[in-house]
């Protein structure tokens, strides 16, 4: 099933008590730079660090009480993990999930941080899964999916809800995109609130089987991806495949090193921390991928968990 932009509404009242509703920022040397007026929506400020804690609020959140009594879990690279463990502490539930080996230490050490049980496995989609089957199988948990998943997706929409009802007459509003929960939300909520807002998904050239996907008008799964952006490793799900293709206008991908030094403006010239994949919209940007000149455009700075002992080994001055 596809959310609608009421189901997004109703997401927003039921995590309302839990999730931070995240300030929208400025500014003025990144506006001169684009030669557009942007307006970056902190996500990097949420609660667990990115926006993935509203999804997974939201979907603990929805379940039956006694479905949510035997626990949830998951798989994921880190912030999905993370803001799971959060959303299932919040709610008096256990957790656990399944992490690829490598996954970043500042992010294993948050899920731990909350409470949850992590089992690692191989970094293939294949091993995730085979995985999380094995962890249901022996706990009788309930998956909640990192973005293949009705409440998740409205939840994650509930932050493109909160710019164009705060920033009126979005030309363009930018967002990363992985497996394509905050791309499908994202796209949701602008065509339900503010339906002359253009949304463009913006990936990794490392990882680009959105963008694949979307010019040749069927899904294609990531082969060995390889990013600094390693929140958006995963590939996209036949639910966020065709929400992306109804709903948005473009996908358009970035190399690392623009990443790079996308991220390093943002922390110069606006003090935010963020990661790699939160930078991502704002290269394709500067790159000039997108034609946005004099235009106002909404970007979701998607999450600041950075691991600072990686963070010394990325080129940021290329």
């Amino acid at each position: 099933m596809i959310p609608a932009i009421d189901e997004i509404r109703r997401a927003a009242a039921r995590i309302a008590p839990h999730a931070h509703r995240t300030p929208v920022m400025r500014c003025r040397s990144l506006d001169a730079m684009s030669g557009a007026e942007l307006f970056f929506k902190c996500e990097n400020l949420q609660r667990a660090g990115a926006f993935k804690f509203r999804g997974a609020v939201n979907a603990v959140l929805s379940l039956p009480a006694e479905r949510a009594a035997r626990g949830v879990a998951s798989h994921s690279s880190g912030n999905h993990a993370a803001a799971l463990a959060l959303a299932a502490r919040v709610c008096g539930v256990p957790c656990r999930v399944v992490m690829p080996r490598g996954a970043p230490a500042v992010k294993q050490a948050a899920v731990r941080g909350y409470g949850a049980e992590i089992r690692f496995c191989e970094p293939s989609l294949q091993a995730r899964e085979q995985g999380l089957a094995e962890l249901v199988a022996d706990s009788g948990a309930a998956v909640i999916h990192p973005y293949d998943d009705e409440a998740v997706i409205a939840g994650q929409g509930t932050a493109a809800l909160e710019l164009v009802e705060e920033v009126a007459d979005l030309d363009l509003l930018l967002c990363p995109v992985g497996g394509g929960g905050l791309a499908s939300g994202t796209a949701i909520a602008a065509h339900g609130a503010s339906p002359r807002t253009r949304v463009v998904a913006v990936e990794p050239a490392g990882a680009d089987d959105a963008r694949r996907s979307f010019r040749q008008g069927r899904l294609l799964l990531s082969v060995a991806p390889d990013t600094i952006a390693d929140g958006l490793l995963t590939s996209l799900s036949e639910r966020t495949f065709g929400i992306i293709r109804a709903l948005v206008h473009d996908v358009v991908c970035v190399d690392d090193a623009a990443i790079a030094r996308a991220m390093r403006l943002v922390f110069e010239r606006m003090k935010l921390v963020i990661e790699p994949s939160a930078a991502v919209p704002l290269a394709a940007l500067l790159e000039g991928r997108l034609r946005c000149a004099g235009q106002r455009v909404g970007i979701i700075l998607s999450g600041g968990n950075v691991d600072l002992g990686r963070l010394a080994t990325l080129d940021m001055d290329r």
